[in-house]
């Protein structure tokens, strides 16, 4: 097994027409309760907004899967989360999301890194979903 097939790092960006402050919260949102999948089901996903804080799925009935934990949060411009998020196998994953003003709004920039057996099917659909994250946010902002 090669380095390159027990690593991943991708980053996406997307420009928003709207200041950092509207943006941040939107994504805690989106990252948490509004967060939806492409077909529009919700994926039942929290976030409790502090350093520390768990991102879950709460599927009911005590059924759920741990995403990750907050690393870092720095509103409106930056937040960390680590875990093993939708990986359930010797994985480690690591989302910088980062807000910068501009003179139009904001950038928002996704940055996706991970370690571990990663599976390939996951290795296709990050792109694809951190994309739906980030035109969902777009959407919600303007």
């Amino acid at each position: 097994m090669k380095l390159d097939d027990l690593t991943l790092d991708i980053e996406q960006h997307i420009e928003i027409k709207a200041p950092p402050e509207k943006v941040f919260s939107t994504m805690l949102h989106n990252l948490g309760k509004g967060n939806t999948r492409p077909d529009g089901a919700s994926l039942g996903l929290d976030l409790e907004a502090k350093p520390g804080g768990r991102w879950y799925r709460d599927l009911g009935n005590g059924v759920g899967h741990l995403w990750g934990f907050v690393q870092v949060i720095k509103p409106p411009v930056l937040l960390e989360l680590s875990g093993p998020m939708f990986m359930s196998y010797p994985a480690l994953n690591h989302l910088e999301a980062k807000v910068e003003k501009t003179a139009g709004g904001s950038k928002v920039t996704y940055r996706h890194r991970a370690i571990g057996m990663i599976d390939p099917e996951h290795r296709k659909g990050v792109t694809k979903g951190w994309n739906h994250m980030l035109e969902q946010l777009k959407k919600a902002c303007e």
